[in-house]
């Protein structure tokens, strides 16, 4: 017989486990900071006002996210909250990290684009599967695949499509297109992985 409890993750799986996608995700967008690319989500909204304004996007990143808090906790309770106030510390913090051991003044824009956003979409699909997300409209897209099963990986880039759009006021038509790209290689890694029901850990 099918034993639930036997499948879940235990604590020391959930620390290492939000410690590794945050890292992933942060040096994902690391490497979109250095491409001058942006992404979609909040995380693509805090690149995107990291360029226009000479606010850093750890900070960025911390502040924009944290009101979607108060909706995590309504729709999802304390345990996913917490989790996901933790994941968005983490990510803010290991961006001064990158910053400080892997300083990149530039890099290739296709490579640093696509290879960010890979490494941002596998993070992401970590932490959710540690039950935790890096905030923001990670949290609505959640909501919506547990309501009516659509995969949050679609619900991602409608949003996405919004942010990029928005990019074209502040970076170059070429670095609008390179970052819709990435974008759907980001979402298509939570798409095609991130199914309810298929992975059995919780």
């Amino acid at each position: 017989m099918f034993d639930a409890k036997a499948t879940e993750h235990g604590v020391v799986e959930d620390v290492l486990g939000l410690l590794t996608g945050t890292f992933i995700t942060s040096l994902g967008l690391h490497l979109l900071h250095a491409a001058g690319s942006v992404t979609g989500g909040t995380a693509g909204l805090s690149l995107l006002l990291g360029y226009a304004t000479p606010w850093p996007f750890w900070l960025l990143f911390a502040v924009i996210n944290l009101p979607f808090a108060v909706l995590a906790v309504w729709k999802r309770g304390w345990d996913f909250t917490l989790r996901t106030i933790a994941s968005i510390g983490l990510v803010s913090g290991f961006a001064l990290v990158h910053q400080h051991f892997l300083p990149l003044a530039g890099i290739e824009p296709i490579y640093g684009t696509l290879a960010g956003n890979l490494l941002a979409g596998v993070g992401v699909l970590i932490l959710f599967r540690h039950r935790s997300s890096v905030g923001g409209v990670h949290i609505i897209a959640l909501l919506l695949q547990d309501r009516t099963g659509i995969r949050a990986g679609w619900t991602l880039m409608a949003f996405d499509v919004v942010v990029i759009l928005a990019a074209l006021l502040v970076v170059s038509w070429q670095s609008v297109v390179l970052s819709a790209a990435g974008a759907v290689v980001l979402n298509l890694v939570l798409a095609l992985n991130h199914r309810p029901g298929r992975y059995l850990g919780r």
